[in-house]
């Protein structure tokens, strides 16, 4: 009951962070909206300089993207808890390879002790 508590309150907290990031982006939408259409704001965006005013298509596309930001971030935090949630099954086959090279060590040290100890030399002792 305590975990799901704690889920709760990461789900709200997310919930808040993700809207307050979507209000940003969205009165930075509006304020740009408003200086395009307001004639004041126009004219004085007529006065920078032509090069600045090449760029319009870049700061729209700018716009687009703040704006899909929120969904990228929401995206991104779902993978990365999915991620951290795979942790302990990663441990686990951490450590069954672990284990695995161990005993092929093991096996390999042995055959190689085995290769590498003389063999008792059998002496023949004749009688006369």
């Amino acid at each position: 009951m305590a975990a799901s508590s704690v889920g709760s309150k990461e789900g709200s907290t997310k919930t808040i962070v993700a809207d307050q990031i979507s209000q940003s982006v969205q009165s930075t939408s509006n304020l740009l909206h408003f200086m395009l259409q307001s004639s004041p704001s126009h004219a004085q965006l007529m006065k920078l300089p032509k090069n600045l005013l090449a760029k319009t298509s870049t700061i729209k596309n700018t716009e687009l993207v703040l704006e899909q930001m929120p969904q990228v971030i929401s995206s991104l935090d779902a993978h990365v808890e999915s991620g951290l949630q795979s942790v302990p099954h990663l441990k686990t086959v951490v450590q069954i390879l672990s284990n695995m090279e161990t005993c092929q060590l093991k096996s390999l040290s042995r055959d190689q002790l085995t290769q590498e100890a003389p063999e008792p030399v059998e002496q023949h002792s004749e009688v006369a």
